[in-house]
Parts: C-alpha cells; sequence; structure tokens
C-alpha cells in the first residue's frame, strides 16, 4: 500500500487512567497499547508511518526510537482535527491516502483496516470510515446518517440531541481519507462543540458540504470499537486480546485445558499437539515445538525457546533460555540465561542463578544431564554432557563439570569412582 501513509495520534493526557505513565505505553498483554497499532500498520505493508504525540511527549519518543517513523509533536491538545493538522507539513505534497487511527484503540483488527482501506481504493471516496452497531452506543460518537443512507456527519455524544443519542451506529475511530482533500477541510474546522477542541470527525460534515463522497465499512466485531480510557477499559482489553490470542493457537492444533485460566501475551509461537495446562502464563517472544506439556502454573518469559517433546511443570519459570528435545523440568525450578541440551532431566527445586548483582551469565547443560532436585548453578557454568549434579548439590560459576561426571556437596565437588577390589569388599559384606 504505497499510496498509503499512516497517522497514528497518540497525543491525549488519559486523565481517566489516573497515571503518571502515558496511556498509549499502558501495556495489554505485554505490549504498550501503540505497539498494537505499529504493528498493524506494519503488517498492511503501510511504510510511511506518522505518530503524533503531546503529552509526555518525550516518553512516547522513547519506544518509538529507531523506528522509521515520524513523530511530530502537537504543542497544545486542541482536539484529533489539530493532531492530524501537525502533520500537515510534513505531508504537504503527498497525494495518496491517510489511513488515521488512534493509539487508544489497540482491538481494531488487522482485518477491518485491510477492508476500510480496500474498500476505500475501490470507491475513490473522499473518506471511508470504519463504523460499528451497537446494543449501548454510550459514548461513542454517532453516525448520522441520510434517507438514502449517506453518511452525513458524525456527532459526538456530549454534543448530540436525543434523536442522535438514539442512534445505535457508531464511529470506531479509524478513517481513510485522500489526504489533499482532508487538510483543505482540516483548514475550516471551528471549535463549535462543548469541549471547544477541534474534531476530526467534523471534517466529515464539511467533506458532505463539497459534495464529497463519505463511506462507511461495518466492523461485525463491535469489541473493536471499545478505546481505552480507564483501566476497567485496559482489564477488559487484557481480556480480549488473551482470548485472541488462544482461540489462534486452538485453530493451529494446541490443546488449551482451560482457556479462561491461561494467560497468552506477546509473539507466542507453538506447535502442534502441545498440551498447555491451567495457570500458565506465556509472554513476549516465546516458541514451543510439539507435543510438549505445559504447566500448570507454568511461566514461560520472553526468549524462551522449547523443542519438540519437552515438559514443563507446575511452578517453573524459563527465561531467554532454549531447552533441547525431550528434556524435561517438572518442579519448582528457576531457569535463566541457560541452553539446555536434549534428554536433560532438570530435579525439582532447580535454581540456575543467572545474574550476580552487576551482569547476567550464562549456563550450559549438555545432552542427557541429570540434575538433582534442589541443585543450584551459579552462571556461568558448563554441565557436562550425561553428568550428574547430586541433590542439593552447589555448583559455583566456572567450575564445569565434566562430561559423565557426578558432583555432590556445598560447594560441590567430583565422586571419585571406586576401583573394582573395594567394590568386590563391599559386596561381601
Amino acid at each position: 500500500m504505497k499510496d498509503t501513509v499512516g497517522i497514528i495520534l497518540a497525543a491525549g493526557e488519559g486523565t481517566r487512567m489516573n497515571s503518571t505513565l502515558p496511556k498509549v505505553l499502558h501495556k495489554l498483554c505485554g505490549k504498550p497499547m501503540l505497539q498494537y497499532l505499529l504493528d498493524i500498520l506494519g503488517q498492511l505493508g503501510i511504510k510511511k508511518n506518522v505518530v503524533v504525540v503531546g503529552h509526555q511527549a518525550q516518553e512516547v519518543r522513547q519506544i518509538l526510537k529507531n523506528r522509521d517513523i515520524k513523530i511530530v509533536r502537537q504543542a497544545k491538545l486542541l482536539g484529533s482535527a489539530d493532531a492530524v493538522w501537525q502533520t500537515h507539513s510534513f505531508l504537504a505534497r503527498f497525494k495518496g491516502n491517510l489511513l488515521i487511527v488512534y493509539g487508544d484503540t489497540p482491538l481494531i483488527s488487522y482485518q477491518s483496516l485491510e477492508k476500510l482501506i480496500r474498500a476505500h481504493e475501490q470507491t475513490q471516496a473522499a473518506c471511508t470510515l470504519l463504523s460499528a452497531v451497537l446494543k449501548n452506543p454510550s459514548g461513542y460518537g454517532r453516525i448520522v446518517r441520510s434517507e438514502d443512507n449517506r453518511v452525513l456527519k458524525i456527532v459526538e455524544e456530549q454534543d448530540a440531541d436525543n434523536y442522535e443519542k438514539a442512534i445505535a451506529e457508531i464511529n470506531v475511530g479509524a478513517y481513510c481519507f485522500r489526504a489533499k482533500e482532508l487538510f483543505s477541510a482540516l483548514k475550516e474546522i471551528k471549535p463549535n462543540n462543548v469541549k471547544k477542541e477541534y474534531y476530526l470527525t467534523t471534517a466529515i460534515e464539511l467533506l458532505n458540504k463539497r459534495k464529497a463522497k463519505v463511506e462507511a465499512i461495518l466492523t461485525a466485531d463491535e469489541q473493536e470499537a471499545q478505546g481505552v480510557n480507564s483501566r476497567q477499559d485496559l482489564a477488559f482489553a487484557n481480556t480480549v486480546i488473551n482470548k485472541r490470542n488462544i482461540e489462534k493457537l486452538l485453530s493451529q492444533g494446541v490443546t488449551i485445558v482451560d482457556p479462561a485460566n491461561t494467560y497468552i501475551y506477546g509473539d507466542v509461537q507453538v506447535g502442534q499437539d502441545t498440551v498447555i495446562y491451567p495457570q500458565s502464563v506465556i509472554e513476549g517472544q516465546v516458541k514451543i515445538g510439539r507435543a510438549c506439556q505445559i504447566g500448570p502454573f507454568a511461566h514461560l518469559r520472553s526468549g524462551t525457546i522449547l523443542a519438540d517433546h519437552v515438559a514443563i511443570g507446575n511452578f517453573v519459570e524459563v527465561v531467554r533460555s532454549s531447552v533441547g528435545c525431550g528434556s524435561k523440568i517438572k518442579h519448582h525450578a528457576y531457569i535463566g540465561d541457560t541452553i539446555i541440551g536434549q534428554a536433560v532431566n532438570v530435579g525439582a527445586g532447580t535454581i540456575v542463578a543467572n545474574y550476580d548483582g552487576k551482569s547476567k551469565s550464562k549456563t550450559l547443560i549438555a545432552d542427557g544431564a541429570f540434575i538433582g532436585t534442589g541443585s543450584i548453578l551459579i552462571a556461568p557454568v558448563k554441565i557436562g554432557k550425561k553428568a550428574i549434579t547430586g541433590a542439593g548439590s552447589v555448583i559455583t560459576k566456572n567450575k564445569n563439570v565434566p562430561a559423565g561426571a557426578t558432583v555432590i556437596g556445598v560447594p560441590a565437588k567430583i565422586l571419585k569412582k571406586r576401583n573394582s577390589k573395594r567394590k568386590i569388599q563391599n559386596a561381601k559384606l
């Protein structure tokens, strides 16, 4: 979609959040709200994007650094039309389409925005907007249509009369405009409303007066209309996104025993025939192979990679670690910054002490190793192939365990093999 520029409006204060954090940086399922919109623009193939910042602009800029995104500041929060106008100098010569979305509407889907853009391109409208029909439209701008069903205007609830408040079709808050016609209309917008702000929605009425075509595309999922303006909204959006993530995995052949009590946050990939048990939390960049068993009460954090047939049991936390095929970590363990080979058994209560107060170090556990119950591995350390650590052993940093060796004690030392004569004597006794 090379002829489309994406604009995300992310300047609002979000006073109802009762927070010092900018609203668009509040996290949903492990990612800032703003990131959901950025991800969708990327999926749509929109290469040129603008984010309008305002309240606590520096904090929002921080998560946008090192990205190919134009950042524009709205110095005074005078409304959505004024926010879009701040992009004018940057886009003055652009003659394509503008896809405009709000940074606090993370539930809008890729499918809806793609449909919106396609419809806009096909109809050659001056503006195409996304709408929804709600049983309870309270709080939303209403879409007023003519007798022949043309979109005439959008009326914000605080400015609506009783007739307009009864309208069930609402403005979701996603638009496609032809850039030239939008910027021309923005020049005429005045703050003639209760809030004394410059509303972007006023552009719809102005375009109609110019006999320009305005279209509306209906989304069947009314949850997409839900903006996040309060902590209650944030909790609801978390639930929706978690449910979407779970439904996606279910459709891919993953068994989730209790979806209502399982939490999948972030960019999680899971192979077929893996079973995820209740109260498990999987978050961030996590990749799980085929036919694994996860949980109950497991916590897989970002950077976790599990090969096929891995078992992660109850009260096990894994972060920035890889676990090889057929390995098992069944009970009460913490595994951080660790590479675990194939067919490794990690006993209950094992701790990989990866942080010394200054830096995090790596641990390597080779194929076939057996880590005894209650072992503590102080990184950096290597456990050799088919090596054994005795129950309760503490393997101190850089005290690597050779392949095939058994270590015991605090600190752990290699258990020397008895000679054959001693074995015979013991056998006679």
